[in-house]
């Protein structure tokens, strides 16, 4: 009998001998370099816009801003993102793949690309609260928690092309050194609301303390902007004791009790077979609260991917679970720290009806 090969092994053993000729003859096999401008159009364009311009991220092609970061800036920026404040870490990139990003991002600067010192700057970080009460609070929050939304909505277009950013942050300080920060507060971003501080008629070492209260910011606990809601439980689920009719009229009835209208009921699987198809055992309870409606999409317009509000009951070997996500998932999954109270009161909401309708 012939030994057995799997077809797997074969190729993996042809490509092998192919790699090992071609390195016996000199040869060395090209490997295609990531494409910069198409990982940037998957991972960063929806947010900084596709030519840089910006939108609910940074507009990274805003020449000022170009001129006053680092390349290594970036590369921490992308892979560290910044914690509840909606840039996400993008952990999951390899590192020729955030250098090709880099690349194609540094393409919009105009001129040489800056690099820092990573020594730390010493200064009076005492006095650099002061300042910084006196002359940063006033946009980047009075403990450095960065100014609050997500740049244009619906309801609040950005009147400025960069927001705030957050300084109490563990991406921000992870990725800009003492150097870039004082360059930044020595020589301001045009186009930005930040001034140089120099021209606003602080000294040198007035701004190394700045940077020496900044840094410290290291050693406080983590400001609230920095925290996401951690979910152990992405789904609430409650048992019915009720049938599959009687718990839907159940759950319309305590939407309205708790200040929702209610919507409509459908299947579960409406739209995606035919009517005769759907499993009439599986439906969706929707609601909505306008005002709830106007706070939350105000707050982070991706919210409108999750409402209207719905309920999902189902009935399974005669047994009828009401069920629906937990709202404390968008906390994370859009890592924005503004969404927490909102969605810690939703998930109330959302248990509080289930719970009526199952009494």
């Amino acid at each position: 009998m012939e030994p057995r090969t799997y077809q797997g092994e074969e190729v993996m053993l042809r490509q092998l001998l192919i790699l090992v000729l071609l390195a016996g003859l000199g040869i060395s096999q090209a490997i295609a370099a990531p494409d910069g401008a198409a990982l940037f159009a998957r991972n960063c364009a929806a947010c900084h816009g596709s030519t840089g311009t910006g939108g609910i991220g940074v507009p990274l092609a805003l020449p000022s801003f170009q001129a006053s970061i680092s390349d290594d800036y970036l590369r921490q920026t992308i892979r560290l993102g910044r914690p509840g404040r909606v840039m996400p870490s993008f952990s999951n990139l390899k590192p020729d793949e955030v250098n090709a990003i880099v690349s194609y991002v540094r393409a919009w600067n105009k001129g040489p690309a800056v690099t820092y010192s990573t020594q730390p700057v010493k200064g009076n970080a005492v006095h650099g609260k002061q300042l910084f009460a006196q002359y940063c609070a006033a946009c980047h929050g009075a403990t450095g928690e960065g100014s609050e939304g997500t740049g244009v909505t619906f309801s609040r277009p950005r009147d400025l092309p960069i927001m705030a950013p957050a300084l109490h942050n563990p991406g921000f300080l992870a990725s800009a050194t003492d150097a870039m920060i004082k360059a930044t507060l020595m020589k301001g971003r045009e186009g930005t609301p930040m001034v140089s501080f120099i021209k606003r008629g602080l000294k040198e070492d007035d701004i190394n303390d700045i940077v020496s209260y900044v840094r410290s910011f290291e050693k406080q606990p983590l400001a609230e902007s920095a925290k996401l809601l951690q979910v152990e439980n992405p789904v609430i689920v409650r048992d019915s004791p009720y049938d599959l009719k009687t718990t839907v009229e159940n759950v319309k009835q305590a939407v309205s009790n708790n200040n929702f209208f209610y919507g409509r009921v459908q299947t579960l699987e409406y739209g995606l077979t035919t009517p005769d198809k759907e499993n009439p055992k599986q439906v969706i309870v929707y609601f909505c609260n306008i005002s709830l409606l106007n706070q939350a999409l105000g707050i982070d317009p991706r919210v409108g991917m999750f409402l209207p509000c719905r309920i999902t009951i189902v009935e399974h070997n005669g047994k009828v679970q009401v069920m629906s996500v937990n709202p404390e998932v968008l906390s994370k999954l859009f890592n924005n720290s503004e969404l927490n109270l909102l969605c810690e009161q939703m998930k109330k909401n959302y248990t509080t009806i289930m719970e009526e309708a199952t009494l």
